[in-house]
C-alpha cells in the first residue's frame, strides 16, 4: 500500500494543475468543517432570516472593504459608537430628581465619501417620567450643529438623521451626511476631514431612569464579502456555502457513482431477469427529463436539501453510465480468477464486493471527483431558480437574491460576482483533480 501511494503520488506531481486543485479542495473541505463550529446551523439561520434588528449596525447594499485597496478616492467605512459596549464614555451626576448624563464620541474622520446613512440609538429605563435628549455636533472648523432634540418615549428607539425635518430645515435642505462632513457654501460638497465630536446631554426625572445611546455612520464599504439589500452581511452566506456546496456535491456525486457500480456488478453477476429489470429502468430513466422533475419535486412536494439531493441521487444512479460499468463487468466476470472463486466456493456477495468492483476502483475514483461539481452547481442552479433550501443560506441563494433586487443594475457587482466565482473555483478544483487522476490511473490517457 506504501508504493502504491508513494508511485501515485509520483504520477501525480506531473500535473501542477492538479496538485493546485487539490490544495483548494483541500482549504474548501477545511473551511466546510470550521464553519458550522464557528457559526451554529441555528445561529446561521437565525442571522439570514434576521431583520433590521439584527443587522441595524449594517450598511445597506455595499461593497465589501478591499475595494478600497484599488481606490484612489477612499469609501467611507461605517463608525459606531456605544455606551452599551463602552460604558466609560458616559458621565452623569445629580440633577434634581434625575440626573443628567453626558456623551461625547470623538472619532476622527480620514475617507474621501460621505457616509451613506447616520443614525442614533437610544436605550431608555424609566417609570413614567420620560427622559429627554439633546444631541449638538461639532466639526473640525468650529462649527456647532444641534442636530436631535427628542424625549425618549420607549425601551429602545432609532432617530434618523435624514427623516428628521427639523433638521433639514437647519441645514437648508442638504442631506444632513453631506452637510455634517462637508465645509458649508461650497458649490461641489467635499468631504472635511478632522476630528468630529457628537456631544449628547441627557436629563432624566426619576433617580432610577437610565440612557445609553449608540452613534452609527453608516459606510460606503463593509467587511470582507459586503452586504445585500437587507443590511445582512453577505459573509455568512459564502461561508455557510461551504459545507453545502461540499456536502450536497459528495455525498451526491459518491452515492451516484457507488451504487450505479453495485446495480451495474450485481446485474452481470446474477444476469436474467436482473439484469433485464435493471437496464429497462436505465432505458426509462433515460427520457425522464432531469431538471423538470426537480422542479416539480421542489414546487409541490419539498424544497429541503435532503429530499432534492435523494430525488436526485435517484434519477443519476440510473443513467448510461450504468450501462458503462455493465460493459466492463462483462469483461471482468471471464476472467480466469472469477472462475477460480467459483470454484473453491466463493459466494456471490464475496464475489461481486471483493472480485468485481476493485477491479474498477482505477475507473471510479475519477469520476467520483469529476460528478461533484455537477452536483454543486445543480443546487445552485435550483436555488437560484427560487427552489432552493427557504432557511438556509447558499451560494444560490445568494445568486437569486441578486438576481431578483436587480443588483447589476445598481451597479452592485461584488453581490454575484463572489459566489459565482466560488461555484467557478469549486468546479474548477475538482475538474482538474478528476482528470489528472484519470490520467493517473489510465495510462492509455496520458500524454506521450
Amino acid at each position: 500500500m506504501r508504493f502504491w501511494l508513494k508511485d501515485f503520488l509520483k504520477d501525480l506531481r506531473y500535473y501542477p494543475s492538479a496538485l493546485l486543485g487539490g490544495i483548494v479542495i483541500g482549504i474548501m473541505l477545511m473551511i466546510s468543517l470550521v464553519v458550522p463550529l464557528w457559526i451554529p446551523y441555528s445561529e446561521a439561520v437565525r442571522l439570514w432570516r434576521g431583520g433590521e434588528e439584527v443587522w441595524y449596525r449594517s450598511p445597506r447594499q455595499v461593497p465589501p472593504a478591499w475595494v478600497n485597496w484599488f481606490r484612489r478616492d477612499k469609501l467611507a467605512d461605517t463608525l459606531i459608537f456605544s455606551t452599551r459596549d463602552q460604558p466609560s464614555w458616559k458621565h452623569s451626576q445629580p440633577a434634581g430628581e434625575g440626573r443628567r448624563i453626558e456623551v461625547d464620541f470623538v472619532f476622527n474622520y480620514p475617507y474621501d465619501t460621505f457616509p451613506q446613512e447616520l443614525a442614533l440609538y437610544i436605550w431608555s429605563r424609566f417609570r413614567e417620567k420620560a427622559p429627554f435628549l439633546v444631541a449638538t455636533w461639532k466639526t473640525p472648523d468650529g462649527r456647532s450643529i444641534r442636530v436631535a432634540e427628542l424625549r425618549v418615549e420607549g425601551i429602545k428607539q432609532g432617530f434618523r438623521f435624514s427623516q428628521d425635518r427639523r433638521l433639514l430645515q437647519r441645514l437648508e435642505g442638504v442631506p444632513p451626511e453631506e452637510a455634517l462632513f462637508s465645509t458649508p457654501g461650497e458649490s461641489q460638497p467635499r468631504v472635511l476631514k478632522g476630528t468630529y465630536r457628537l456631544h449628547i446631554e441627557a436629563i432624566t426625572f426619576e433617580p432610577d431612569a437610565d440612557v445609553d445611546v449608540e452613534f452609527i455612520a453608516y459606510g460606503q464599504v463593509y467587511g470582507w464579502a459586503g452586504t445585500d439589500r437587507y443590511r445582512r452581511d453577505l459573509g455568512v452566506a459564502l461561508l455557510w456555502g461551504f459545507p453545502v456546496a461540499m456536502a450536497f456535491g459528495v455525498l451526491g456525486s459518491v452515492g451516484t457513482t457507488l451504487i450505479a457500480m453495485g446495480l451495474a456488478a450485481v446485474g452481470v453477476w446474477f444476469r436474467g431477469w436482473v439484469d433485464e429489470l435493471i437496464q429497462r429502468l436505465v432505458e426509462i430513466f433515460s427520457i425522464i427529463p432531469f431538471l423538470p422533475v426537480l422542479i416539480l419535486v421542489g414546487t409541490f412536494y419539498s424544497r429541503s436539501l435532503i429530499v432534492i439531493l435523494g430525488v436526485a441521487i435517484v434519477l443519476s444512479v440510473f443513467s448510461i453510465t450504468i450501462k458503462n460499468y455493465r460493459a466492463i463487468f462483462l469483461q471482468i466476470r471471464e476472467l480466469p480468477y472469477i472462475e477460480a472463486a467459483q470454484a473453491y466456493g466463493a459466494g456471490s456477495g464475496r464475489i461481486i464486493l471483493r472480485y468485481l468492483l476493485p477491479r474498477i476502483l482505477p475507473l471510479m475514483i475519477p469520476n467520483l471527483v469529476i460528478g461533484v461539481p455537477s452536483f454543486v452547481f445543480l443546487e445552485a442552479s435550483l436555488a437560484v431558480l427560487g427552489l432552493g433550501d427557504p432557511v438556509l443560506p447558499t451560494w444560490g441563494k445568494v445568486l437569486d437574491e441578486a438576481i431578483f433586487s436587480g443588483s447589476l443594475l445598481q451597479g452592485s457587482y461584488y453581490w454575484v460576482l463572489e459566489p459565482a466565482l466560488l461555484l467557478m473555483v469549486a468546479g474548477l478544483s475538482f475538474s482538474t483533480v478528476g482528470f489528472a487522476l484519470d490520467r493517473v490511473f489510465n495510462p492509455r490517457l496520458r500524454e506521450i
